[in-house]
């Protein structure tokens, strides 16, 4: 074969057959060239790919590097990814809910970059959190408690890494099959039985519009399905914040509170359905999943389930059974209302960046993160404020950074008259 070939041929909008693109996906170890394997992604961005296609280039990225193997733990196996967000704190909660409803969850989640958070971060915030643990050592925590959150392999999907390395500098980031095939490779090659998809949309999200994002969750379902895998997605609003709370300790004190029974509702509504859609796909209706997932938040077994396995996994739980216990950034900052009226809208993204400019987020992999930093609002769109009212407190490590904080935090939040009209957070539940 030719990479020129398969270049012209995609070029021409035609598919690609499953042994061209096993081929392909195996010459991304060096012997395809850099600038042939970007002409090609340049055509995928203006062609796009079928399903079947799709699906065969996914299931050749899964190939590319370790498939786990979870057959050594019993029971059916639930895994959950969202698209990305601000102040998403779900897997802390929607995990433990499921592992309380019998559904195992072994679930290898990533670090933030940019304006979106990692769930890696966020576990390492707790002193003595183990995010690396040995396969019988995962397997063990799994079988033992139900659930156990650790990081990526290392030699995950490697493909992938080498194909996102060139789409960001080629501007092929935003295409549909290509963020479809990313994503998937990865949860693929983890090995789960079923996966639920929280896939973003509005100012915080890479989905801007609800039609991106259905495009997106079926075309991440359709590969799925032809995998094997049982899967369902949400299409989830993130034109505000998840919660009052951006940062990895304070979210995770505010996932802790949703646990206990309290917390801010439109936290607790999206990780109850998600992990009801996890306990349904192993089976169960969905009416009795969401009783299921309400119950073990009531009666305690949830967050025992998180409980258990922190401290299996070397975590400190006395800092999860007092919250207070966490340590408290240095420096904080009051940001006020500079007029009277209504929270109208919110820039989530500018937000995230607000977030990661304090030290909660990342610009680079390597660059290192401030677990103390971040944002906790006191008010969500909707709200009324006064003038010189507090909307929100700025929380960093450094007394550096609070200024050009507040100059695009007052960007990002918008107070006007009139109230405006609140959108619902889940928009969309998709099962094909």
């Amino acid at each position: 074969m030719r990479m020129y070939d398969l270049i012209e041929k995609k070029k021409r909008g035609m598919a690609l057959s499953k042994e061209e693109l096993v081929w392909l996906v195996k010459g991304l170890d060096g012997s395809i060239p850099d600038y042939q394997t970007a002409a090609f992604l340049m055509a995928v961005y203006f062609q796009g790919m079928e399903d079947a296609e799709l699906a065969d280039f996914t299931l050749a990225m899964a190939h590319s590097g370790e498939m786990a193997d979870l057959s050594g733990i019993a029971g059916f196996k639930a895994d959950k990814h969202s698209t990305g967000g601000v102040g998403d704190k779900t897997t802390l909660i929607a995990a433990p809910i499921a592992a309380a409803c019998h559904v195992k969850v072994a679930k290898m989640s990533g670090r933030g970059l940019g304006f979106t958070g990692g769930t890696v971060d966020k576990l390492e915030s707790i002193e003595g959190y183990r995010t690396e643990l040995e396969k019988e050592e995962f397997f063990s925590v799994v079988n033992q408690c139900g659930m156990s959150l650790i990081g990526q392999s290392g030699n995950l999907a490697p493909a992938d890494k080498k194909l996102y390395a060139l789409r960001d500098v080629t501007a092929t980031v935003d295409s549909i099959p290509l963020i479809a095939a990313s994503i998937m490779s990865k949860k693929l090659a983890s090995g789960s039985d079923g996966i639920v998809l929280d896939v973003k949309m509005g100012s915080g999200a890479f989905m801007k519009t609800e039609r991106d994002a259905v495009c997106l969750a079926e075309k991440m379902i359709a590969i799925g399905n032809r995998a094997g895998k049982k899967m369902a997605a949400l299409i989830t609003n993130m034109d505000e914040p998840l919660g009052y709370c951006v940062g990895n300790v304070l979210e995770v004190k505010e996932a802790v509170r949703v646990l206990k029974g309290e917390g801010p509702a439109d936290v607790r509504e999206l990780s109850v359905e998600l992990a009801a859609q996890m306990t349904a796909l192993s089976g169960k209706s969905i009416e009795e999943s969401r009783e299921s997932a309400e119950k073990a938040l009531r009666d305690g077994s949830a967050y025992r389930c998180f409980l258990d396995m922190v401290k299996r996994q070397g975590g400190d739980i006395k800092l999860l059974e007092d919250t207070e216990r966490f340590p408290e950034a240095q420096y904080q900052f009051e940001f006020c209302a500079d007029r009277s009226g209504y929270l109208s809208r919110m820039d989530t993204q500018k937000i995230g960046i607000v977030s990661a400019l304090l030290g909660a987020g990342r610009t680079a992999k390597e660059s290192s993160i401030d677990p103390l930093a971040g944002i906790v609002f006191d008010k969500k769109t909707g709200d009324a404020v006064k003038l010189g009212e507090r909307i929100a407190v700025l929380h960093s490590s450094s007394c550096y950074g609070f200024e050009e904080a507040e100059r695009l935090l007052r960007e990002a939040v918008v107070i006007e008259k009139q109230k405006p009209e609140k959108k619902p957070l889940i928009c969309r539940i998709i099962r094909l």
